[in-house]
């Protein structure tokens, strides 16, 4: 298998549960190498998915491949390609971290003169050399979830699966766990689910929604903002004659500039504006320029709006409802 195909590759997944359709002809692929954040409301789908992935689930219909290997037919040999991590990790509270990882590392047979070796090599990785022989329920949550992640790479398996790997950890233990996700980057495929979505567009090289078992965007950030909100969008706080000049003046800078709303003036006469464009270029500069050195304005403020992630995802979960998964109107 060539290295240049994806590591996963899905297409028309299909998962009926008792008559109820939960992931409803997903396709995509993964690169080799590539972080990818799953996203999805609760019930969308998404844990689902990712059984369906590792193989501890069959799917109703459609076809997964993992490395090339066909995940319905060959699912004892996926389990060897795939590191998992479940939202509710289950670890032994009564093992040492040390003694935990080097059992795990002799059901997933990686040989005993490799195993040390690794095993340090781990527990440096996810900073856990200082509790590699603490009592696992007696450790805090992000040590924890450390041990997981710490699980799920021993035996440096190309595609890793992580179900909510940052629940329940406080701002610094995120940082930790983030980053040492970020160091996978181009030695393993990663998918993450996570409803921390500032982690996702931080870690993530691409981002995948799905609603309601269907996918209703895909891409990077960036590429997802132009998508789903098609338009650059400006906050600008301006004094002056604003319904009779500034629409012609705004035209005259950028003919794709247009007045998407406007407040009351306050009591200096300031009125905040949100403009909109075409352009996917930052006009900022020419615009604050232009409106300046204009002789009928005074401006107090501009700048560009950049709709957050967390933006993006309620507008496409929103958008797929309406345009995918509505009932039909009777």
């Amino acid at each position: 298998m060539s290295d240049a195909s994806p590591a996963i590759e899905v297409r028309d997944l299909v998962k009926i549960y008792s008559g109820h359709t939960a992931v409803s002809k997903i396709s995509f692929t993964v690169a080799r190498g590539e972080i990818l954040g799953f996203l999805g409301p609760n019930g969308a789908g998404k844990s689902t998915t990712m059984r369906i992935l590792t193989g501890y689930l069959p799917a109703t219909a459609g076809e997964v491949n993992v490395c090339g290997v066909p995940v319905a037919s060959r699912s004892a040999e996926i389990k060897k390609l795939i590191g998992y991590m479940p939202e509710n990790n289950p670890l032994p509270e009564d093992m040492r971290v040390s003694e935990y990882l080097h059992f795990r590392g002799r059901l997933k047979e990686i040989p005993r003169r490799k195993l040390s070796l690794r095993l340090d090599e781990v527990l440096e990785l996810c900073d856990l050399t200082r509790v590699r022989h603490r009592i696992i329920g007696k450790l805090s949550k992000g040590f924890r979830q450390r041990v997981g992640i710490a699980e799920a790479i021993l035996a440096e398996p190309p595609v890793i699966i992580m179900d909510e790997p940052t629940i329940g950890l406080d701002p610094h233990q995120i940082l930790i766990v983030r980053d040492l996700i970020a160091s996978l980057r181009g030695r393993m495929t990663v998918i993450i689910s996570s409803h921390i979505l500032p982690e996702i567009e931080m870690t993530c090289d691409r981002v995948l929604i799905i609603n309601q078992g269907r996918v209703v965007a895909a891409g990077t950030p960036a590429d997802l903002r132009r998508e789903v909100f098609g338009q650059s969008r400006y906050h600008l706080e301006i004094a002056g004659e604003i319904a009779a000049t500034l629409p012609a003046a705004l035209t005259q800078i950028e003919p794709t500039l247009h007045i998407a709303s406007s407040g009351e003036p306050d009591a200096a006469g300031f009125r905040k504006l949100i403009l909109t464009s075409a352009r996917e270029d930052d006009l900022g500069d020419t615009l604050l320029h232009a409106l300046a050195t204009d002789g009928r304005f005074r401006v107090r403020a501009l700048n560009r709006a950049q709709p957050s992630l967390e933006d993006v995802f309620l507008a496409a979960t929103k958008r797929g409802w309406e345009t995918v998964d509505a009932p039909a109107s009777k």
